[in-house]
This record gives C-alpha cells, structure tokens and sequence, in this order.
C-alpha cells in the first residue's frame, strides 16, 4: 500500500532539515516494493513498541514495521500558482502525494533569515493555503470549461460532477481549502479524479527552538492568532525542533537520552510526526508474527478481514475463508498461539469482521 506525505512550506522553515531527520527512520527498500529510488523520497518506520513485543514472544528472525513514505516537497513562494519559484514542478510534486505536513517556522532567530523578513506563523501559513487554493480554483475552472460537452453527450456522473464543481469554486473562491465543501458520497467520487491538493488531509509541523523564543508559547498576538488559527481549523499538528532531531539522527541509540537531556527535548518530535502522519491518513495496523518475522501491516481503519488478508496476497482475499484474531496484549501475556488458543483467547471471525487496531491474525483459506 503506498501511502505518502508530502513535507512542504516556505524556503529556509526547516523542510530539508526535518526530512533529513525522518530519513534516519528509513526501513530497507525490499521490504516494501512502494519504495522509490529517489533522493527526495523516504520510506520511514512508524514507531511501534507493540511490534518489538510480538517478535521477543515469537523469537523471529526479523521485525518488519509499517511504514510511511515522506517526500521532501521544493520550497514554495508566492505566486507558485502562477508558475513563481518551482510553482509548476512544486504543484506537480504535491498533487501525487495522499496528505500534506506543512512545515511553519515559530521560532525567533537574527541568525537564521526569514524568507519575509520577520516570524509570522499564521501568515506564513496563509502565504501557502492561498497559493494551494488558487491552483485548485484553476483546475476546478478549466473542468467547469468543458463539463457541458459530457453532460450534453447524457453522461449522469458529468451531471453530479459539475454540482460538486460549482460548490467547490464557491468555497475555493471564498479562499477556503476544498475540503471545507459539504460534498455527499457521489459527489466526492465524481471529484477524485481531480486531484485537487487541498481535498487532501492536512497536518501543521510547529518548527520550534527548545529553550528559544517559540511564537505558539508566548501570549502575544502571533501566539493567540496562530493558537486560534490551529483551534479553528480542526487540524493535526505537532511540535517539533528538526534542528535537534536532525542533530539526534547520527548519534548511537544508546546515547540519545542523554544527549535528548542535554538539549531539553525528552520526546522524539518526529516519532510523533510519523505516528500522527499515519493517523492523519485513517490508518491502523494489525500483527502477523512467527518464528521467520513478525510484521506490523498498514490498512485503512475499518477494513473487514478478507480486505486485511488481501494486504498480505491477494489470493487470501479472494479465497478468504475465516480469520483467527486476539489482541496483541493478550497474546503477549499468554505467552504464545498456542497457549493463547488452549485458554480460550483466540477468536474465530468471519468475512463481516472489521479489523481493530493491534489485532494479531492467522488467515484461512482456500
């Protein structure tokens, strides 16, 4: 399953900085064949202490997480949508990728040079949303354009397609995201084929500056507007210092607490970027684990079981017949399958079952 996030903001926020940081988080490439040969590209463990618990209990040869792949998206500046900057290559970039992770600078620094000549969170972010907006209000103009040509030739979906059309210029035109338009199901499937960016899921990456003067922790009106703005909007977010996490990358694992006290920052910042990047995209796991590997697989929460298994092969989809499932908690505390199995845990569940998050599985099937 290829799922990516696409890092993006304005020059010199500390993109590439945050990036480098995730790649030091990179699985190796043959494990999933997603994976893309490319600088610029990603492919990163989402941290998950259940999955090291599961393969100590199996003894397996190997431990297999879930991954998200994150694309360092060029630099965006005013008037992309008009072909500014990279505008046409960064539109091009971020219309490929399925949630966007905008990168804003809250910390004040002389020494490192604002793009604008002052730290402005919320105004930063406006710089970009706009400029997302107006690409989207091209694309849904120029299909505007040509939709009657489909209508007249007694296409019923062109016909949903340009309501759903208008009600999204009217929102874009307003200088909303898109995803603010009240859409019904149809509709929603009539747009898909747009690609418009700002239909995709957002997530703010605060930029911070541990023991530094950080706009979101002051009172002042950058504070309280950038504050409102992340209330307002109902989006993810997270806090990070990519300087210090970029720092962090080379140092051995059994060191990183201490230097991680020494630079005031206890908590991984971009652990918890992966970890809310995957929610932001409705993902859940679930575990297969044997003495060979244990493995955390990537689908969408609210997947029914013969969906889960097809994630493994498609034949266990198709030829689905019954899934053994427990949590991965219980599992663990038995000890083993068969243990869990002799005391009653094991469940036996069918094609209607709906995959929670941290189930441990066998499939049957024909």
């Amino acid at each position: 399953m290829s799922l990516s996030i696409g890092i993006v903001g304005l020059p010199n926020v500390g993109k590439s900085t945050l990036f480098n940081a995730l790649t030091k988080k990179s699985v190796q490439a043959e494990n999933f064949p997603f994976c893309t040969i490319d600088p610029s590209v990603g492919v990163v463990a989402v941290p998950d202490t259940r999955l090291k618990r599961l393969a100590e209990m199996s003894q397996s040869e190997k431990a297999i997480p879930a991954a998200v792949e994150f694309v360092d998206i060029a630099g965006l500046v005013k008037g992309a949508s008009e072909g500014e900057g990279l505008g046409n290559q960064f539109l091009a970039n971020i219309r490929e990728v399925n949630a966007i992770a905008q990168v804003v600078r809250v910390f004040d620094d002389e020494d490192v040079v604002h793009v604008h000549g002052a730290v402005n969170p919320t105004h930063d972010i406006d710089i970009i949303n706009i400029e997302l907006v107006l690409a989207d209000t091209q694309t849904v103009t120029k299909r505007l354009g040509t939709i009657d040509r489909d209508i007249r030739s007694g296409s019923k979906e062109a016909t949903v397609l340009r309501g759903a059309l208008e009600k999204l210029l009217t929102t874009l035109e307003s200088g909303k995201l898109a995803r603010a338009t009240n859409l019904d199901e149809k509709e929603l499937e009539q747009v898909k084929g747009l690609h418009l960016i700002t239909m995709k899921p957002f997530m703010y990456v605060l930029n911070k500056k541990s023991a530094g003067l950080n706009v979101h922790e002051q009172s002042d009106e950058r504070g309280e507007l950038l504050k409102r703005f992340l209330e307002d909007s109902g989006a993810f977010w997270v806090e990070v210092d990519a300087g210090v996490e970029n720092e962090l990358k080379d140092v051995a694992d059994d060191d990183t607490a201490e230097f991680r006290r020494e630079f005031g920052v206890i908590e991984s910042g971009v652990d918890e970027l992966i970890r809310t990047g995957y929610a932001l995209l409705n993902l859940i796991s679930f575990f297969t684990t044997g003495p060979k590997e244990t493995r955390a697989w990537t689908i969408k929460a609210g997947s029914t079981a013969p969906q889960a298994a097809g994630v493994i092969h498609t034949d266990f989809q198709t030829k689905f017949i019954r899934a053994e499932t427990i949590h991965w908690k219980s599992l663990v505390a038995a000890g083993s399958w068969s243990a869990a199995r002799e005391r009653g845990l094991v469940r036996t569940e069918g094609k209607e079952y709906i995959i929670e998050d941290g189930d441990t599985m066998e499939f049957r099937h024909g």
